[in-house]
This record gives C-alpha cells, structure tokens and sequence, in this order.
C-alpha cells in the first residue's frame, strides 16, 4: 500500500494547517519550517505556484501521493458535473476518510491502518482497501473481535466530541455508521482552493 511517509510536522508548519491531526510542533512554531522560517518572509508567489500549493495541501490532507491523487483527478473529470465537487467527494467517500469522519480514529493516518489491518468491515465484508469508494446505503462496522473493538474503542473516547458529518451517522455503542448519501461542497469545507487545484491540472 502506497502512502506518504515523510515528515508531518514540517509539512503542516510549512502550510500553517494541522494537515495530519492535532500538530504540537505547530502550536508551539507557527511558522514555517527551517533557518529562516522564523522571520516569516515569503517570496512572492506566482499563480502556478500558488494552484500548486493548493494542490499539495489537498493532497497531504487525504495522505495521497501525487499518482493516486492524479488518477482521482482524472477519474473526476470523467463523470458528469463540476470537476472540483467531483474530487472532492470521490476523496471523502475513500474508506478510510468515512473510518476518520465516522470518529472510528483520529486522523486519517490511524484510519488508514485501521483498514489496512483487516479491522473495518462494508456491509458486513472485510475490505482492507483504503481508497474503497463508499456509496450510500454501506454500512461500515468495526470487526467483531476483540481487539477491533478495544481498539476503536479507545479512539471513539478521543473523539467523542467532534461532529459527525450530516451525510452520515454512527452508533457508538454498536461501533457502527452508515453512509446516508454523497456529501455536497458547503458540507465537505475543503481547507484548499479546489478551483485553483481544477485549473492546474487542466493546463
């Protein structure tokens, strides 16, 4: 399974966003990263290099690489309506972003080795493929063993307090969510320009 495995903590100083969860090191250096990153001067960017940070920012947030995040866009241009919702709700479907979102882990990165793992089951089949494309009506379920449910357990008291998306609803007790329907682009809240990610490769 392909994902990145570079530093964290300077990717999110370096766009000022807890990309990959909460982030200490951007609590405490909120600024960018390396000698001169405290004076907080910034070369004046150019429009390409400002679609392309959009586009990384997208990027790091769902853990892609550049192929993957490549072929979401391609397969976005292919289906009918706007592009940009298209990728970004081909993004939000994965199966380890409905795992975060559902709060069945605390960052996409946990989510995604939740599944790998073999922990997560869809409708009522292991699925151990992080990019599985969720539809409406998939019921997602923590795996009926001991060391599933102990796990996901621990996560669900981590992240008791954060809002599940209206798209989707979960029963704690039961570890178990479902996908009502596809999200629209208000609920999704994209931290990154999509346009701008539309535009660069559209070049």
């Amino acid at each position: 399974m392909a994902r990145y495995t570079g530093p964290r903590e300077k990717i999110a100083r370096r766009f000022g966003v807890a990309l990959f969860g909460p982030s200490k090191a951007l609590e405490l250096r909120n600024f960018p990263p390396g000698q001169h990153g405290a004076r907080n001067t910034r070369r004046k960017t150019s429009e390409y290099g400002t679609a392309l940070l959009e586009k990384q920012k997208l990027r790091y947030q769902y853990g892609l690489l550049e192929k993957q995040f490549r072929k979401f866009f391609e397969e976005a241009q292919r289906r009918k309506g706007v592009t940009g919702e298209n990728l970004l709700q081909m993004l939000e479907l994965r199966l380890d972003n409905v795992v975060y979102r559902l709060g069945f882990s605390n960052t996409r990165f946990a989510s995604r080795q939740l599944v790998s793992h073999g922990h997560i089951s869809v409708n009522g089949i292991r699925v151990n493929i992080s990019s599985y494309q969720c539809k409406p009506g998939d019921t997602i379920t923590v795996r009926n063993s001991p060391r599933s449910q102990q796990l996901v357990g621990r996560f669900l008291e981590n992240t008791q307090g954060n809002p599940v998306p209206e798209w989707m609803t979960v029963d704690r007790d039961t570890q178990k969510g479902s996908v009502n329907r596809v999200p629209v682009m208000e609920e999704i809240n994209p931290i990154a320009n999509v346009q701008l990610v539309v535009e660069l490769y559209s070049r």
